[in-house]
């Protein structure tokens, strides 16, 4: 017996986590190896983001992903990235004035 599967449906906008405290937005830009990268902050600023070994295996990062970076306490120019955005997370995000709709695609 085979089961019928349903047409795909476009994931509904939900509301999106949003950075607390130090925490900042930021687009990837480049991928440097291992885990790190380049990320251009909203706030401004250029940091090395890196993963943290506990999200290493499940969090999975391209050039162009929206991301939550938290920069260091000693070091400003890093940071440990923290979470990667959904598309659905993205468009709320835009819709809500968090990110400029001027940016590249997503």
């Amino acid at each position: 017996m085979r089961r019928e599967t349903k047409p795909t449906e476009e994931a509904p906008i939900t509301r999106a986590p949003l950075p607390k405290g130090r925490e900042v937005i930021g687009i990837i830009e480049q991928r440097y190896g291992g885990n790190k990268m380049k990320v251009n902050c909203l706030d401004g600023k250029d940091r090395v983001g890196r993963v943290p070994g506990r999200l290493k295996r499940y969090l999975w990062l391209r050039p162009g992903d929206v991301i939550i970076i938290e920069p260091w306490e000693m070091d400003n120019e890093k940071g440990e990235i923290l979470l990667k955005y959904k598309p659905n997370q993205i468009a709320w995000l835009k819709k809500n004035g968090y990110l400029e709709k001027e940016d590249e695609e997503f």
